[in-house]
């Protein structure tokens, strides 16, 4: 039987995340009902990555497997029964046994803070109008990159066996009235990003020093993080595969 990827991506306002859930409206839920109607047939998709309520998408995948080929005008079709929030960038025939999430050997997000009051990033930034001292968020995000635990910065209930993440990038980048934190790992804990960025912000306003973001990291305690910053301004930005399990493209 066929392995599809679906290349996607969406704003996330209004949504109760991205993956399935009873009684509420999420991304997955409504590609979901959008592949079965169009395939006349009950679809159910893996996700890549789960993003919490209120986050965006420049780049997220999910698989399914259909028992017949699929058509070069699905995209079209797709794009015109879902809401303007979710697009259907690509599809992707892959190898029987590909996953979308097991596979996905880094993802790479992004958040934005803004300085400025700004309407129209509103939906899309956190704005945070307050001064920020440049060095500590590169001293910051350095010692993120340099480090491989990350159970401070992990939500409660969550059911993985390790917290070990190895951290490919981690930088703030200003443009203009806007700080950007980008961010890239072989795998992400629920929560970590807006963690690392709510204890960054706490330090670069001074609330903190360094060394004390260097101990909460090293307390593996996440009651000493801070994941006040609101969903709005994270995007996951690009996932990964390894070159070839993605076959063919429609």
């Amino acid at each position: 039987m066929p392995r599809y990827f679906l290349e996607v991506r969406y704003k996330g306002t209004g949504y109760a995340g991205f993956q399935t859930q009873q009684n509420a409206v999420t991304i997955q839920g409504d590609i979901n009902k959008a592949l079965s109607l169009l395939l006349r047939t009950d679809i159910k998709t893996i996700g890549s990555s789960r993003t919490d309520a209120g986050v965006h998408a420049v780049q997220n995948y999910v698989h399914f497997d259909l028992p017949a080929s699929v058509k070069s005008d699905l995209i079209y079709k797709l794009n015109a029964v879902l809401s303007p929030k979710i697009a259907i960038v690509q599809i992707y025939q892959s190898s029987r046994d590909a996953h979308a999430r097991f596979d996905a050997i880094s993802r790479s997000y992004l958040y934005r803070v803004y300085h400025c009051k700004d309407p129209f990033l509103k939906e899309s930034g956190y704005y945070f109008p307050y001064p920020l001292n440049e060095n500590v968020l590169r001293e910051t995000s350095g010692i993120i990159k340099s480090s491989t635990d990350f159970t401070s910065f992990s939500k409660r209930n969550t059911q993985v066996k390790t917290f070990q993440c190895s951290i490919i990038r981690a930088e703030w980048e200003r443009v203009q009235d806007q700080y950007v934190f980008q961010v890239t790992a072989n795998r992400f804990l629920r929560g970590m990003v807006r963690g690392l960025v709510g204890t960054m912000l706490k330090a670069a306003r001074g609330k903190m020093s360094v060394e004390d973001f260097r101990r909460i990291i090293a307390a593996k305690d996440n009651r000493q993080a801070d994941f006040s910053v609101p969903p709005q301004g994270l995007f996951l930005t690009e996932v990964k595969y390894p070159e070839g399990l993605l076959i063919r493209r429609f």
